[in-house]
């Protein structure tokens, strides 16, 4: 099979020559994009998903070889997360190889996050399944770079620990709302509001609920911590 000038590039970005180039075709091929004749990359990212899931505990086991199972697993959460992976996809650009339908192309579906994380994923599985762990550790190793030495600044949780203060204090646990939500529907962007029922809040945005969630919960318990 020949591959495309966008999946050429995409295996120079990658450092791996496929030697069945149609695992990279799969990979990249979104749902919108499969017929009964070509296959999405789904399947591909269920595994991907598990190798990766394996290369990272192993890092981490690594990494800190005194770590116990509760410092860890935050960790292993953050670095295997749909946000995480979609992150390393940008880092390689594998949004301008994504084989998408109308639809999705038209929706901005190269940026997508959820969509970006699946295919990294998949890309990782056709690695595994072109040349075996060994090479598919190696990669995964070097696109996540040095986030296994970094990780824990992202596995902490702001909004775990404002709940944790609420609680110390009998509080309520905090709530979150959605103050405002603008831009094009390709490219939302979200103000979230986190409130105490002492009546303290604090506001965030960003491209994602979840991390405006978590911006908002860091913002107001340095609030409350310093009042």
């Amino acid at each position: 099979m020949k591959l495309s000038a966008e999946l050429k590039a995409l295996e120079t970005r990658l450092g791996h020559k496929f030697s069945r180039p149609e695992l990279l075709v799969r990979a990249v091929t979104h749902s919108s994009m499969s017929s009964p004749t070509r296959q999405d990359n789904q399947r591909l990212e269920f595994l991907g998903d598990r190798v990766l899931g394996l290369v990272m505990s192993e890092a981490l086991l690594e990494h800190d070889k005194s770590a116990a199972e509760g410092t860890l697993a935050p960790r292993f959460n953050a670095l295997v997360r749909k946000e995480t992976c979609a992150d390393v996809a940008r880092e390689i650009d594998l949004g301008a190889a994504l084989k998408l339908g109308r639809s999705e192309m038209m929706s901005g579906g190269r940026r997508k996050q959820a969509l970006l994380g699946d295919a990294m994923e998949a890309v990782l599985a056709a690695v595994y399944r072109d040349a075996g762990f060994d090479v598919a550790k190696a990669l995964i190793l070097r696109l996540w770079g040095n986030r296994v030495k970094t990780v824990d600044a992202d596995a902490r949780d702001p909004k775990t620990s404002l709940q944790e203060w609420a609680q110390a204090r009998k509080l309520p646990p905090p709530k979150y709302e959605l103050v405002k939500r603008s831009g094009p529907d390709h490219a939302p962007v979200f103000t979230i509001a986190a409130k105490l029922e002492s009546g303290a809040s604090a506001e965030a945005t960003d491209s994602s609920k979840r991390k405006a969630e978590q911006a908002a919960a860091k913002a107001l318990l340095e609030q409350v911590q310093q009042g």
